[in-house]
Formats: structure tokens, C-alpha cells, sequence
């Protein structure tokens, strides 16, 4: 199966509700003003919402990978072999990483205004990140695969939000405002090096693929890695995503307006940067054989590794949306109420999940095919007829998600009753 998970933002020093407000604090200690609890459980609430919400998304895009008939055979956004349907369904899940990689910085930020001083933000960013790297490697590898064959390992996102955070745990010691200019910077200008390929970096060829390109590489004893989210530009959305949340200690009314006008000020400086065609993106749009799949052409941007296009087609709206989710009252809505669930425990969800899709992917074959499945993907040639219509992945994608409801819910409630340190690891 391919290997392309979007993880969940992995909200670093997001509090809970029931988590005790700092009582008094002081400019050594460098921490913000006192909040009323219930004021920053309503912000919290609308960022775990929109977490929650690109986490079921994401759900989608993984059952499709294990389950849809045309996985193996073609890139569902390819406009020469795709239909609208299949194109949607792969494309609404492009908000998944820029939303999880900004939001696990704003998540830092607002640690901060329940108490937390920048050395002990710093260590926990710095240890959980650390965390995260050895889980891309080995939990979460062995999700997607199945396989302790080591001699291919793929970087993805948990590995990008592992380095991203170790990057912010220096950072931070930075102004708002430099830590603000260094991820603008190098979200805007990592596409002027696109032409520059890993082979050219000779010696150096596996960090440049690492840090940009995200090619192919061989290390020691002929392992080979494939860096598919490069740490440029991810490391500079989490920096950005750090400052964005300055804007939660505003004053509800005035922060609805920011988070509306800088949400459609991203969206249409998208627009106006993609209609010209000259930078941003190495895939130009074309006019198509209809207008519909013109504008697919116009919003099928680079997503390995994104480009300043794609970043800025999925954060604007993203972050307008928080706009309206500010507006109403979450508390009364079911539908809210659950997503919210799953967007507080992210990593919990997200391993969780590539387990239960992936096994009943093996059990979907064993009953189709008996005993020569196994040698079908170990030769690497599936059955001609493998998979579903994505009518059929639908329903499982819905079934999946249903079924970890209780169990994300459960684990929901063991992190609001304990605070044992090692659970804002999970």
C-alpha cells in the first residue's frame, strides 16, 4: 500500500479546562496575563474543533490509500486519469497537514498563557519532539507497512512535526516578531530553490533532501530513507502557527475580525499569486478540456514538498473557519462536541486509526482472496480487481470513525482526570 499519512497536529502544550489558572505570574517567570478559564476554553474549543475536523478528514484519505481500486494504479489528483469525485476526495484532504503542523504551534503558544515560562515550553518541545521522531520510525512506521524490514523507512509527518518542534524549542527565545519573519520567510522563499535537485548538493545531497527536496536517499548499509515532508518548509508553519496565536489574547469581537480578514487575505493572495502564474508552485495551471477541471488545475498545487501555493490555499481558509467557529456557541452541538473529542487527542487518534484501517484492509483481502494475497503483495503485484468503489470506501471511512469515537472519548476523559506527565506524550 502507499505510505502517505497526514498526521494529526500533535498539540503541543494545549491545556485542558480542568487544568488549574495561573494565580499570579511575573515577568521572570515569562509567562502572559491571567485568563478566565472559561474564556480560553471557548478558543480552545474552536482550535480543537478545526483539528478534529481535518482528522476525520484525514481518515478519508487513508481508508481511500488501503481500499479504493484505483490506489495503486494512478495519483487521484493526475487530471489526465482522474474523475471529479476522486479528485475532491484527495484534494479536501490537503488541509490536513498545514492545519495539524500550524495548529501544533499555536498549541505552544497558548501553553503559555495558562502559566507555562519558555524554558519549560522549551524542554517539552524538545523532548516531545524527539518522541515523535523515534515514533515515525518504528509505531507508526509499522502501521503503514506491517513490515520490520528496515530497509526503507519513509519521513512523514509526525517526523516533520517531531523536527518542527525541536526547531520552536529554540525559537521561542526569540521576539514574536522575528520568530513571525523567520517562518514567513522561509514558507515564501523556499520555492526560489526548487531547481536546485539533491544530486547537486554532492556530499550533502541527503541533507538537502531532507531539509527541501525530499528525494530518495540512501544512508548506511544501503538503507534507503525518502524524506516526503522535508523539514522546509514545515519548520516555518509551526513557527508561524506559534505567533498566530498572539491573536487568541485578543478580545472575542476583535478577534473574530483578525482571524476573518487574515483568514480571506491568505485565500486571496492565493488567488491572485496562482493566476499569474510565475512563482509559488512548480505545477502551473492550465486551461483544461472544461471549466470545472480548469479549476482543478488552478487549485492542484504541490503538496511534496508544499509549496507557498498550497500553503496558502489550505491555511487561509483554515484560519477563517476558526473565525466562524468563534462565532457560535459549540456547547450545545453534538456534531461539535464530537469532533472536539478527537481534537484532543490527536496522536492517540492518528495511531490508532492507521491500525484499525490498516487491519481491516488485511482482513477485506483475506476474505477476497484466501491465502494469495500474501504472496500478491510480497511479489508486489496485487489482483488486477483489488479494492473498492469509493462509494465503498465511504462507508468504511464512516464506519472507522464511528467505531473510534468511544475510544478517543474514553482516553479524552483519562487525560482530563490524571495529569500524569507522561500523558501529554500521547
Amino acid at each position: 500500500m502507499p505510505i502517505e499519512p497526514v498526521a494529526p497536529v500533535l498539540s503541543a502544550g494545549v491545556v485542558t479546562a480542568e487544568e488549574r489558572p495561573v494565580i499570579a505570574t511575573t515577568r521572570a517567570e515569562e509567562t502572559f496575563a491571567e485568563r478566565p478559564v472559561s474564556a480560553l476554553r471557548q478558543r480552545l474549543d474552536s482550535v480543537d474543533l478545526l483539528r478534529g475536523i481535518v482528522m476525520v478528514i484525514m481518515a478519508l484519505d487513508h481508508v481511500r490509500d488501503f481500499f479504493h481500486h484505483d490506489a495503486l494504479l494512478f495519483d487521484p489528483t493526475d487530471l489526465s486519469k482522474t474523475n471529479s469525485a476522486l479528485f475532491l476526495t484527495r484534494w479536501v484532504t490537503h488541509f490536513c497537514a498545514p492545519v495539524f503542523v500550524f495548529l501544533a504551534g499555536t498549541g505552544a503558544f497558548l501553553s503559555t498563557m495558562r502559566g507555562k515560562t519558555r524554558a519549560e515550553l522549551s524542554r517539552f518541545l524538545l523532548t516531545r519532539g524527539l518522541w515523535l521522531v523515534l515514533l515515525e520510525l518504528t509505531i507508526v512506521r509499522v502501521a503503514w507497512t506491517f513490515d520490520l524490514n528496515y530497509t526503507f523507512n519513509v519521513g512523514q509527518v509526525i517526523w516533520a512535526i517531531g523536527w518542527s518542534m525541536i526547531a520552536l524549542s529554540v525559537l521561542i527565545y526569540l521576539p514574536l516578531w522575528a520568530i513571525t519573519m523567520f517562518g514567513v520567510f522561509m514558507i515564501a522563499v523556499h520555492n526560489a530553490f526548487d531547481p536546485f535537485r539533491a544530486a547537486s548538493a554532492g556530499v550533502l545531497s541527503g541533507v538537502w533532501a531532507t531539509l527541501h527536496t525530499g528525494e530518495l536517499t540512501e544512508t548506511y548499509g544501503g538503507i534507503r530513507f525518502a524524506p516526503m515532508y522535508p523539514l522546509i518548509p514545515w519548520i516555518g508553519v509551526m513557527a508561524v502557527g506559534y505567533s498566530f496565536g498572539q491573536i487568541f489574547r485578543l478580545e472575542r469581537e476583535k478577534r473574530k475580525k483578525v482571524l476573518l480578514y487574515l483568514g480571506l487575505s491568505l485565500t486571496l493572495l492565493f488567488v491572485i499569486i496562482r493566476a499569474t502564474n510565475l512563482y509559488g508552485d512548480p505545477r502551473p495551471w492550465a486551461v483544461q478540456g472544461s471549466p470545472l477541471f480548469t479549476f482543478f488545475s488552478f487549485i492542484n498545487c504541490q503538496k511534496y514538498p508544499p509549496s507557498l501555493l498550497y500553503l496558502l490555499m489550505t491555511l487561509g481558509p483554515a484560519i477563517a473557519s476558526l473565525s466562524f467557529f468563534e462565532r457560535v456557541n459549540l456547547k450545545p452541538n453534538a456534531w461539535a462536541s464530537a469532533f472536539i473529542i478527537f481534537g484532543r487527542v490527536p496522536l492517540f487518534y492518528y495511531v490508532l486509526h492507521l491500525y484499525v484501517i490498516h487491519g481491516l484492509a488485511v482482513v477485506f483481502a483475506f476474505i477476497k482472496y484466501g491465502n494469495a494475497i500474501q504472496e500478491a503483495f510480497q511479489t508486489g503485484r496485487p489482483p488486477a480487481d483489488y479494492g473498492y468503489s469509493l462509494g465503498v470506501v465511504y462507508l468504511i471511512w464512516i464506519g472507522v470513525v464511528v467505531a473510534l469515537y468511544p475510544l478517543c472519548r474514553w482516553f479524552a476523559g483519562v487525560k482530563r482526570r490524571r495529569k500524569d506527565a507522561w500523558l501529554s506524550y500521547i
